[in-house]
């Protein structure tokens, strides 16, 4: 069994087992929380980001780009580009791949990696990093990468257990006059046959914390004793009982009481890491704090892992690592990405700069993105390009509707020609400026004054370089030197002190 399997290669006396349960039954408990609200207000609780308006890499099912769709507007070359790496991944069969995505500021790069990810799915893992994130105080750069690396990479863990589903027909439960002990008897059943159970201690309390009562449907794990109340049979459903408004109705299940099911848990590397690096792994895993893991259990874990693989007990789920940024990496860096690209577990590494000729950080020589030659040979370049004004002018639009914001037409065309003129961010970052600005003369959309008093009022980069650099002398230089204007002297004013006797 999963369980079994997994104490063997705990390196602490931890309970793995127990703790691996309680994890993966908190996940479940977590997700089926979350997805049980209204869209409305999944809606509300989500956050308007910088690409949230993306669900995807707008392709069609021959992996042909559409001109806008799912989020994603032009760039058809490199959305094409991604499809391929798209097959590439989900295939699982081809890993250890760098991928480098170059172009200019503001040409979509992060927004390629954004639509990958939307489009892998929950069973492939995605972990996106910024280059600046592994210079921390409290790892080394190598174990910040590695704990990137890891946690890209997906373990499918399949394991049968036996299960008990029925409808509940009738609970005896007897107590003693001291109220210590409580024995009882379970009588459940199938559309095939019927069976009574006795009960001890704690599965009485097992189905009293779950309120069963007679005519409710549930499933009873042999291995842990969790119950799971599945819904009231529809043979209940005509008693005139006071129902809420979420119960649901179930058929009663047919043939066996007692049913096999294999149960998949995903977990990622990096998980089952840190679960077994020290004795509170478990809270490691919620509270961020996973601190150094030593090479040791790394190589036991994956030592086990591939024992799983042959015996067809667990698959590997490649993922991928994007790394934003990436010129802000130093040679050291570089030199463990190489390594760790040729490694036996490896996800397909996704890369995004937009420097041109620079110096390799770490380094006094320059090259092409900042990257050393070496992993440059190893890496497929896909380029971003400018975007249009069509284009610019569709990007604008989605932002709009993403933010909620009612645009005029004319409105919508100067935000083009601004996005045109600077670039697609500040024009972009205008719209949510000119609503507030509408907010104030109580208008219910923005208009063509509202995006030109943001103008006037929010520089642009361009405008801003131009300011300083006619009123440079104000600021402090890189030498330190500044000119300091002073009030004029009291002599030229006429209004001097007197401070004779």
């Amino acid at each position: 069994m999963l369980y079994e399997a997994l104490k063997k290669f705990t390196t602490r006396s931890t309970p793995f087992a127990t703790v691996y349960i309680q994890a993966t039954r908190l996940k479940i408990k977590m997700s089926i929380q979350t997805s049980d609200g209204s869209h409305e207000s999944l809606k509300s609780l989500s956050l308007v980001a910088a690409h949230s308006h993306i669900t995807g890499l707008g392709l069609d099912e021959n992996l042909q780009p559409k001109e806008s769709s799912q989020g994603m507007v032009g760039q058809l070359q490199a959305r094409r580009a991604a499809g391929i790496i798209l097959k590439m991944v989900q295939s699982g069969a081809i890993a250890g791949r760098a991928i480098l995505v170059a172009g200019p500021p503001s040409t979509g790069k992060t927004a390629l990696a954004m639509g990958l990810s939307q489009s892998l799915g929950k069973d492939v893992p995605f972990t996106a990093i910024a280059g600046s994130e592994i210079f921390s105080l409290e790892l080394s750069k190598t174990e910040a990468l590695t704990q990137a690396f890891r946690k890209s990479i997906g373990v499918k863990i399949k394991e049968e257990t036996e299960l008990i589903e029925g409808e509940v027909v009738e609970i005896q439960i007897d107590r003693s006059i001291t109220g210590g002990h409580k024995q009882g008897k379970l009588t459940i059943k199938t559309t095939d046959m019927e069976t009574i159970y006795e009960l001890g201690n704690k599965m009485i309390e097992g189905l009293t914390k779950e309120k069963v009562l007679a005519g409710d449907v549930i499933s009873i794990d042999k291995a842990s004793g969790k119950i799971t109340k599945l819904g009231r049979s529809f043979a209940r459903s005509r008693d005139y009982d006071a129902m809420g408004a979420d119960t649901k109705f179930v058929q009663c299940p047919e043939g066996e009481l007692q049913k096999r099911k294999t149960v998949v848990h995903t977990v990622s590397l990096h998980e089952i890491d840190v679960i077994n690096s020290r004795t509170q792994g478990f809270l490691a895993l919620f509270s961020g704090d996973t601190g150094e893991i030593r090479s040791e259990v790394r190589d036991q874990i994956n030592t086990k892992v591939a024992e799983w693989k042959e015996e067809g007990k667990a698959e590997i789920v490649p993922g991928v690592l994007f790394i934003d940024e990436v010129h802000m990496l130093d040679i050291e860096c570089f030199s463990f990405i190489n390594r760790a690209l040729e490694d036996e577990f490896a996800p397909i590494v996704i890369m995004a700069t937009n420097r041109g000729i620079s110096k390799t950080r770490g380094t006094n020589y320059k090259s092409p993105h900042g990257l050393p030659l070496d992993l440059l040979d190893r890496s497929i370049i896909i380029t971003t390009s400018n975007y249009n004004e069509q284009e610019i002018k569709t990007i604008l639009s989605i932002r709009a509707q993403e933010e909620e914001v009612e645009l005029t037409t004319e409105a919508l065309d100067l935000l083009t020609k601004i996005g045109k003129d600077t670039s697609l961010r500040y024009s972009s970052n205008l719209i949510s400026v000119a609503q507030q600005i509408a907010y104030k003369r109580k208008a219910n959309s923005v208009d063509v004054q509202d995006v030109k008093r943001g103008y006037l009022l929010f520089l642009d980069s361009f405008r801003s370089v131009k300011f300083l650099q006619e009123n440079r002398s104000q600021y402090i230089d890189d030498q330190g030197k500044v000119e300091i204007t002073t009030l004029p002297t009291p002599t030229q004013t006429g209004d001097m002190m007197d401070t004779s006797a």
